[in-house]
């Protein structure tokens, strides 16, 4: 395994062989709150690092900052230096009518067209979640009677240009774009779960995405007051759940 990692600042011994990756930094400290003993590593960049123990198995929260790029970095240190598996839990827009807001969302694949991993494998090659981490977070959320939906996700690059496509140049093909991903039943769209898919795919790696959503076919803006009030804890406890039933992967 390698040493210090240059982006994420943490060395083997820092991080558990699961790691859930939130988005947002300010996400970290309360699923870490969710673990025994949590304790910070760092703060690096949009990098966040807290460990702490799952029935007196190491966890790690790390985020990851918006977008494929960084995302692809954090999963790469994160397995240079130990880690195995690899939860995203983030918000996300719905495509589709029936998944409202505040429902769950568990990628089985995801829809490449993000700017990243084709530098890693040609298009051709599909973005697929790991069988048992998806197995795992539909028992769990079902055991909880969570609204939750199973199914493909769309990673992007360009948050604006989905929710104002009436208003770019390539209006037309923007908007063709976007129903042909409804009509594709594809539920919603984020912009880091294909990269996370890909990466540990092609690494031999655990990889797994439950989502939030916070914004509904049609509308124009994500409301802050809205998502602030919402509670992410089901997300972040199907994560913790799934990785509580599966033993550690090991190298």
């Amino acid at each position: 395994m390698g040493e210090l990692q240059y982006h994420i600042r943490c060395k083997p011994g820092d991080v558990g062989e699961a790691v859930l990756l939130p988005g947002d930094p300010g996400r970290v400290e309360p699923i870490a709150k969710l673990l025994e003993r949590p304790r910070l590593i760092v703060r690096n960049r949009e990098f966040a690092t807290y460990t702490g123990e799952l029935d007196g198995r190491a966890v790690s929260v790390c985020s990851t900052g918006i977008g494929s790029p960084s995302t692809a970095i954090a999963v790469e240190e994160l397995a240079a230096i130990g880690a195995r598996t690899f939860v995203r839990v983030g918000t996300t827009g719905s495509i589709q009518k029936g998944v409202g807001f505040g429902d769950l969302v568990i990628a089985t694949a995801a829809v490449r067209d993000e700017g990243t991993t084709p530098g890693y494998v040609p298009m051709s090659y599909p973005a697929v979640a790991d069988f048992e981490l998806v197995s795992a977070m539909v028992a769990v959320a079902r055991a909880a009677n969570q609204r939750a939906h199973a199914g493909i996700v769309r990673s992007h690059d360009a948050l604006y240009t989905d929710l104002h496509a009436a208003r770019m140049p390539r209006r037309e093909e923007l908007e063709h774009a976007l129903e042909v991903w409804h009509r594709a039943r594809v539920l919603c769209n984020d912009m880091e779960t294909s990269t996370i898919f890909v990466v540990c795919a092609l690494r031999n790696l655990r990889g797994g995405s439950v989502l939030t959503v916070v914004n509904e076919p049609g509308e124009e803006a994500i409301d802050p007051a809205r998502v602030a009030a919402l509670d992410l804890t089901p997300m972040f406890q199907v994560a913790l759940g799934a990785v509580r039933q599966l033993a550690p992967l090991r190298a």
